[in-house]
């Protein structure tokens, strides 16, 4: 670019030749397009550039390498990563072509689509893509990570599903990449984050359902329930998974009002097979303890993702997590405990039992490398100031040290307010270093370091 020029001049001389839009701090919807959904975050970049397909991304890739200026992408919005003060955003939403093919049962999804999208897309047909818990998470983000949902014992993580990408990289190539193209790069977009390139589509395979069980079971937050529940998650055929919270109560209509505000054992139940099947299958965990709230039954797969308030989403949240290897007593006590001691307005000691599926991929198959774990914990607070949270981030990690068992192993996608340099417990020292290889090879001047950033070699 030529430096003569100021930048806002600039950035107009790629607007006019993209045919997505830029939105910059003069636009009426420059707030708008620059918000993040949490309360954490407050960046004002440079310019927003609502990118319309690969090759707008190409262009904005080049401008930012070219000017100088930082690069941060933004699908679902979830994530500190998907803005900056001062560079430039890429925002991926208008990326939302979906196209089905319901006979060789794949997807084509754009990288601006969100897990209910796509979910609710491909479940009109039977079918499935195992994501994450939450609808408005960003399929970019939560893929590129691994993605740990609702079918992670049954089929795995996301990026088990994953066929291929099409990815444009820091050079502004626009590549496909999957087993045969560019292996190295499709190995390392399984699981190494947005490190290698803005992926502006997702080829998946689609599994069927024809029949699903699923919805809330609300247990007493009692230490022994909760050992009792891991115990039989462990032991249950993989065709069920549960995410399970031991949580505040939130005032949800579901929940008798003189619960509201408790702690109780949240247990979010998912079972892919029939009717009949399930009930075998959940009666154990029904017989733990006289259930508050039992509302698990035969339903659509995305009934799962639970309504989202967008004013509670603009909380500032405090999140650590690791990887641990059992959830007996002791370990639930403290959990129950933890989360009893907590005085902030929403607080979450959180389960989720691995197994099945996940555990089958070789740790080598992706750059998910953490395929032996059994059990995946995390502590979860929300405030509504920065005081508040900064407590709440010591409350959180204080909780994670007491659950610690072996080596600090972290998934990715939950490395939102840690320390940066905790990046490294997401990936053995093998894999770590293939990633930077990888990194060195299409990313040399770590353009893409927005993110949970993987530095090359």
């Amino acid at each position: 670019m030529d430096k003569r020029f100021p930048i806002e001049d600039q950035i107009a001389m790629l607007a006019s030749a993209l045919k997505g839009r830029v939105v910059t701090r003069g636009d009426a919807d420059y707030d708008d397009a620059r918000a993040l959904l949490h309360g954490n975050f407050d960046f004002r970049p440079a310019a927003v550039i609502c990118a319309a397909n690969a090759a707008d991304v190409a262009a904005a890739i080049n401008f930012a390498r070219a000017t100088g200026l930082a690069l941060a992408v933004r699908g679902g919005a979830h994530s500190g990563h998907g803005a900056n003060d001062d560079g430039l955003t890429i925002d991926l939403k208008a990326i939302n072509g979906i196209d089905i093919d319901v006979d060789a049962r794949t997807v084509w999804a754009g990288g601006g689509l969100t897990a209910g999208e796509v979910t609710r897309a491909v479940e009109q047909h039977g079918l499935i893509v195992g994501f994450g818990d939450t609808a408005s998470v960003g399929i970019g983000g939560l893929t590129t990570g691994g993605g740990i949902g609702y079918m992670a014992r049954k089929y795995g993580l996301t990026i088990d599903s994953l066929l291929a990408v099409e990815i444009v990289t820091a050079g502004g190539d626009i590549l496909i990449a999957d087993a045969d193209n560019h292996p190295d790069l499709f190995w390392a977009v399984r699981g190494g984050g947005g490190n290698f390139g803005v992926i502006t589509r997702f080829k998946f395979r689609l599994h069927p359902l024809p029949q699903f069980t699923g919805g809330p079971l609300v247990l007493p937050a009692r230490a022994e329930v909760v050992a009792k529940f891991v115990a039989l998650a462990e032991a249950a055929p993989e065709e069920l998974t549960a995410i399970t919270y031991v949580m505040t109560a939130p005032p949800l209509p579901f929940l008798p009002e003189e619960l509201h505000g408790k702690v109780v054992y949240m247990c979010m139940m998912a079972y892919a097979g029939a009717p009949d099947e399930a009930e075998k299958v959940l009666a154990p965990f029904r017989a733990i303890a006289t259930p508050y709230v039992d509302l698990v039954g035969p339903a659509p797969y995305s009934s799962l993702y639970a309504p989202e308030d967008r004013e509670f989403m603009k909380l500032m949240f405090s999140v650590r997590q690791r990887f641990v290897d059992r959830i007996g007593l002791d370990e639930a006590a403290k959990l129950v405990q933890k989360v009893e001691q907590s005085d902030a307005i929403f607080r979450v000691g959180e389960i989720r039992v691995l197994g099945g599926a996940f555990s089958r991929v070789p740790e080598t198959a992706t750059a998910f490398a953490h395929r032996n774990s059994r059990i995946m914990t995390a502590f979860v607070a929300a405030a509504p100031t920065m005081a508040e949270a900064l407590a709440n981030d010591h409350w959180a990690q204080s909780g994670i040290d007491a659950m610690a068992q072996g080596e600090d192993r972290v998934y990715v996608n939950f490395l939102t307010s840690d320390p940066a340099e905790r990046v490294r417990a997401a990936y053995p020292s093998a894999t770590w270093n293939k990633l930077r290889a990888i990194k060195r090879q299409y990313d040399p001047e770590n353009l893409f370091r927005g993110n949970a950033n993987i530095p090359p070699a």
